[in-house]
């Protein structure tokens, strides 16, 4: 695929990319994935990563396996780290034990690389505070 010509994904993750990249910044009102900031427009809290969730063709999610202090998971919660041509790296994330709802997951320290043209549909979940990103 040619520069992400025709990866309508790819350019949307590299929105939420350059976000979480720049988290401390708000400009307007929008509920969509490509919502120019992250967290809730009142919001004093520092939000860092937009979660997604990904689902093949054939309507399955995404879920891929974790270990984290020991304990074994699988997860279906990514947080975008690299875009590249219709490739994106994800850090895997967990269930917080000890969730609040500004701190639902954990980052597990484990990525995968997921195929683009293998999705179907991008699901948004609510911005969140990731630790240890």
């Amino acid at each position: 695929m040619e520069k992400n010509k025709d990866c309508c994904f790819a350019n949307i993750l590299k929105v939420i990319d350059v976000l979480q990249r720049n988290a401390d910044r708000c400009e307007s009102i929008d509920e969509t994935c490509t919502r120019p900031f992250l967290g809730t427009f009142l919001s004093s809290a520092v939000y860092n990563t937009r979660p997604v969730t990904f689902y093949t063709k054939t309507g399955s999610i995404y879920s891929l396996p974790y270990t984290f202090n020991g304990v074994s998971g699988t997860s279906s919660v990514f947080r975008i780290e690299k875009v590249k041509d219709c490739c994106v790296t994800v850090l895997i994330l967990a269930p917080n034990p000890s969730a609040t709802d500004s701190r639902p997951y954990i980052s597990t320290n484990q990525f995968a690389t997921i195929n683009l043209d293998c999705v179907c549909v991008l699901q948004c979940l609510a911005d969140v505070i990731v630790d240890n990103v």
